[in-house]
């Protein structure tokens, strides 16, 4: 069977400068803001050196205005990008489908998607595997995903955590404890 070939193009958003790669099947890779569009180019590269720059399609242009639209806080939806995830574990596909569903300004759990595909809690470190490993973070939005008891958890991409706050952030979900209620001074 012939090998899928990649296209790819670097863009800037608010955010930074993100990457994205594409086959005919779909978007196959995405690399999450750098402060430069070398650094991004770099990290995408590594993760698929086989593709080339390439004139973007209808789709992956649609997607790419989906991402600056999200860089700038604009509730934004990725569920409907069709993906190339060829290579990976059945499993691993499991879990992408499912954390494709947790929509903006939401979150879930490795341990409440393991049990959502049926697995026990000793699955949900195949869950953080996955997010992890995700080829195409945002579109599948592993950034919405904690460790138990809604702490932040890790995030492998430029940055690590700080950028999974900060993207949490722009969709308006609060990490940490509440801010204190205002209480009525009564003398």
């Amino acid at each position: 069977m012939a090998q899928a070939v990649h296209h790819y193009l670097i863009f800037e958003t608010a955010g930074g400068f993100c990457g994205i790669a594409w086959s005919d099947a779909g978007i196959a890779r995405f690399q999450l803001p750098t402060k430069t569009a070398e650094a991004t180019e770099r990290l995408l590269l590594r993760r698929l050196p086989d593709a080339e720059p390439g004139a973007p399609t209808p789709g992956v242009i649609e997607t790419i205005a989906a991402v600056q639209r999200y860089f700038q806080g604009e509730e934004t939806d990725f569920s409907g990008v069709e993906l190339d995830l060829a290579g990976q574990d059945a499993f691993f596909k499991d879990i992408y489908a499912a954390a494709r569903r947790v929509g903006w300004g939401s979150t879930t759990t490795y341990g409440a998607l393991a049990r959502e595909l049926g697995a026990g809690p000793e699955a949900a470190r195949d869950v953080g595997q996955a997010m992890a490993k995700n080829p195409v973070a945002l579109i599948i939005p592993c950034h919405r995903v904690l460790a138990a008891g809604g702490k932040i958890g890790g995030f492998s991409a430029p940055g690590g955590s700080s950028s999974k706050a900060r993207m949490l952030e722009l969709e308006g979900v609060q990490l940490g404890p509440p801010p204190p209620a205002q209480q009525s001074l009564l003398f």
